[in-house]
């Protein structure tokens, strides 16, 4: 086995298999796994009845320089309608509804490590019940497809500040010196997509970005995509995740991409959504649910010494 230890960090680093007593430290653990979903990362961690304050657990693990590192924090719980629950905070401690890639590294842990039955694999959620098929390779999940759900449009449900219409659709919204016209919807958590004609590479979401998160239109602050169409079928994208900053891919943020750029016909039924991590494919009927398939990785597992 390697082993990297870093008393610092609080951290114990496995490089195969599940430790017993640290005996090194003499001092209680906590367990974690991190995987990733097209570069957005994420640590999951058992909960088994135990309570602890995961907010401040989430922002402490979550921290680039001085915890593990991750865009978010996953506690498995048990649950009444499903194989499992995921219970998501993002790396600001704040909770969120769902996550399209979190719920693929998700899947990947239970399936794995906890035996969940996969054929679907159906997951509980705040924002509802997802069914995931996953893809296997030698035995290991390398992939999955995700229901997530139907897209919400009534401004109530997103929610914004917009009373009126039916459909958030090229609404302008100044923020700073930017006039965006965005088109608003909700996969479980709010979204708000704007379509650029300039390069998303050379486009300031940094300094944007948190600006429209965190705009008075959004009561709850929101996820924000900027987006380049490249064909019907193809667009490239980035994205300022609500409580998490800009991140390599967000699989609910390329589901509301899929949406928007459907209702304002500039794509079919199926649409690649590549971002910075890697291409994500969306389907959707112009109907009912919304589907997302990628790919999940693990990463490496260890222990947050408590």
């Amino acid at each position: 086995m390697v082993s990297f230890t870093c008393p610092s960090r609080r951290v114990v680093l496995q490089g195969v298999g599940r430790p017993g007593v640290l005996a090194l430290y003499n001092t209680p653990a906590m367990r974690f796994t991190k995987y990733h979903g097209a570069g957005n990362d994420f640590l999951v961690i058992e909960a088994d009845g135990g309570a602890a304050d995961w907010p401040a657990l989430a922002v402490a693990m979550c921290e680039r320089h001085t915890g593990v590192g991750a865009d978010g924090l996953l506690v498995v719980e048990a649950s009444e309608r499903a194989a499992h629950r995921m219970v998501l905070f993002n790396a600001d401690g704040s909770e969120a509804e769902t996550s399209g890639n979190g719920i693929r590294c998700f899947a990947k842990h239970v399936i794995e490590e906890l035996g969940a039955p996969s054929d679907p694999l159906i997951i509980e959620t705040l924002a509802g019940i997802h069914e995931i098929t996953p893809r296997f390779e030698d035995g290991k999940v390398v992939a999955a497809r995700i229901g997530m759900g139907a897209p919400r449009f009534d401004p109530e449900q997103i929610p914004v500040a917009l009373r009126g219409v039916d459909r958030v659709i090229d609404h302008p919204l100044e923020v700073g010196d930017a006039s965006l016209t965005i088109t608003s919807l909700s996969m479980g958590n709010p979204h708000a997509v704007v379509f650029i004609d300039e390069p998303v590479e050379a486009w300031p979401l940094e300094r944007v970005g948190p600006l429209v998160e965190r705009d008075p239109f959004f009561p709850r602050r929101v996820n924000f995509e900027i987006v380049n169409v490249e064909s019907p079928d193809r667009v490239k994208a980035r994205v300022w995740e609500r409580g998490a900053s800009e991140t390599l891919a967000c699989g609910s943020g390329a589901s509301a991409i899929a949406v928007a750029a459907r209702l304002k016909g500039l794509a079919g039924e199926s649409l690649v959504v590549s971002l910075p991590g890697g291409d994500l494919k969306i389907d959707w009927d112009g109907e009912g649910e919304v589907w997302l398939e990628g790919p999940v990785a693990r990463v490496f597992a260890g222990d947050w010494l408590l």
